[in-house]
């Protein structure tokens, strides 16, 4: 399970360190890198990202709208990259666009997933969310219920 929240900046060439508690929890040196929602991008290590991709073409109906959207938001940006001997992978200009990445960045585990978020994003994001954590939490209690 990849757990774990982390800071860490982004170099000159666009290039961000992913933590090594991260990457003892995947397999190999590649991650799959796409948009995500809520203004990050999701990571996934390959194998993830095969049951991922093949769930979203292959049970979508692609004669319905949001259907393509969807598909087109996760599979075409969706970009295979390798973390190299420094610990480092490569984020395009295209999704560091999306995602409005600056400089400082969050890397956050989030169980068979990694999110990359820009850090005033991130933090935005829980200022603008910022119900009560109690009353999500009740309200969700089917799903938290451990």
């Amino acid at each position: 399970m990849i757990t774990g929240e982390y800071k860490n900046s982004l170099d000159e060439k666009g290039r961000i360190f992913i933590p090594s508690k991260i990457r003892s929890s995947i397999t190999g040196n590649v991650l799959v890198i796409t948009k995500g929602v809520d203004a990050c991008l999701w990571l996934f290590p390959v194998e993830e990202w095969k049951k991922i991709s093949e769930k979203l073409m292959d049970s979508v109906n692609v004669f319905h709208k949001d259907a393509r959207r969807i598909q087109r938001h996760f599979i075409a940006p969706a970009q295979e990259v390798e973390i190299d001997k420094s610990g480092r992978i490569m984020v395009s200009q295209t999704l560091r666009e999306y995602a409005n990445l600056q400089k400082d960045c969050y890397i956050c585990g989030m169980g068979k997933r990694i999110e990359l978020w820009d850090e005033g994003e991130y933090k935005s994001y829980f200022d603008q969310n910022g119900e009560d954590l109690d009353a999500v939490f009740e309200r969700n209690s089917e799903i938290l219920s451990f």
